[in-house]
């Protein structure tokens, strides 16, 4: 396993950040890292690029402990954070020589980075002179400078136009060939366009752990409908294939049914035979952002 934890805690005083985590991740796979604001995301990152320690279980990053061996885990990590701290007044190219020369890069790497992500029209300007979307991309080529076999990023997206988006994008799947990806993002259709797998926090738990292809090969269907006076939920779920019922709000219900008939007919005559009103009735798929919301909703 490229990146693998086991029962990681981690406290901020007495607010728990990270609930026995345990995950591992594999060389060749991207795994998208989805969660609320302050689910612990980028507490579980820095944990694996060794800026924080966990108050309790292991991680290992390419075999290497992040606590007894974290120089060998740096080497092995490259790292974009949210934040993405760059030195405003430094040229591109000599920003990322600088990168080069700590990680004792060849001077050629520089110019192959600089092609990689795009940089090329960009690289004899100041970084202050950049906009969000080539900060991005700096980030991102001083990250993947020294070619490391594990690539973390913490929301790489962040600032990029659609055309811009559609290249990081391409090449995060292309680098995701050979090496192990971890990215966090709030953005559904780019874990479904580059991911191969999510995994799901919130507060702190993981809550799912699916491949992309399994969540599209999911058979559930939800049923969203709106009638005009509250029903008890148990007699919903005395409808042919129903999985669960739950009221979101008012008179609004969400219905899970396990097949991929269309069920809206059903609901239909359910309100027809029961003398009430359909206000609204939807079909939604199982798709990443139902998925996200039903895991991560209080």
């Amino acid at each position: 396993m490229s990146i693998k934890t086991e029962h990681i805690n981690k406290f901020y005083g007495t607010q728990q950040a990270l609930n026995d985590v345990s995950i591992a991740l594999n060389p060749g796979e991207i795994t998208g890292f989805l969660g609320p604001n302050g689910a612990g995301k980028s507490t579980l990152m820095k944990i694996l690029t060794t800026y924080l320690q966990a108050d309790s279980g292991s991680a290992t990053v390419n075999g290497y402990d992040v606590e007894g061996q974290a120089k060998e885990v740096q080497k092995s990590i490259g790292y974009l954070p949210e934040n993405n701290p760059l030195y405003p007044e430094m040229y591109v190219r000599e920003y990322l020589e600088f990168n080069a020369n700590i990680y004792r890069c060849d001077r050629s790497r520089v110019q192959e980075v600089i092609e990689l992500t795009g940089l090329t029209p960009e690289a004899h300007k100041k970084i202050k002179q950049l906009s969000k979307g080539y900060k991005q991309r700096v980030g991102l080529a001083a990250a993947l400078i020294h070619d490391p076999e594990v690539l973390i990023l913490d929301e790489p997206t962040t600032g990029l136009d659609p055309n811009q988006l559609l290249e990081i994008r391409t090449l995060i799947r292309n680098l995701g060939k050979k090496k192990t990806v971890l990215l966090s993002t709030h953005i559904m259709q780019e874990v479904e366009a580059m991911c191969d797998r999510v995994i799901m926090i919130k507060k702190g738990t993981i809550v799912a752990d699916r491949e992309i292809k399994s969540l599209k090969d999911d058979q559930e269907q939800i049923i969203e409908v709106e009638f005009d006076y509250r029903v008890e939920e148990v007699l919903l779920q005395q409808l042919p294939h129903v999985e669960k019922v739950k009221n979101l709000v008012g008179f609004v219900y969400h219905i899970h049914f396990n097949t991929t008939k269309d069920m809206r007919p059903a609901v239909f005559d359910f309100a027809h035979d029961n003398g009430l009103k359909t206000l609204q009735l939807n079909q939604k798929n199982k798709n990443l952002e139902n998925l996200f919301r039903e895991l991560t909703e209080d």
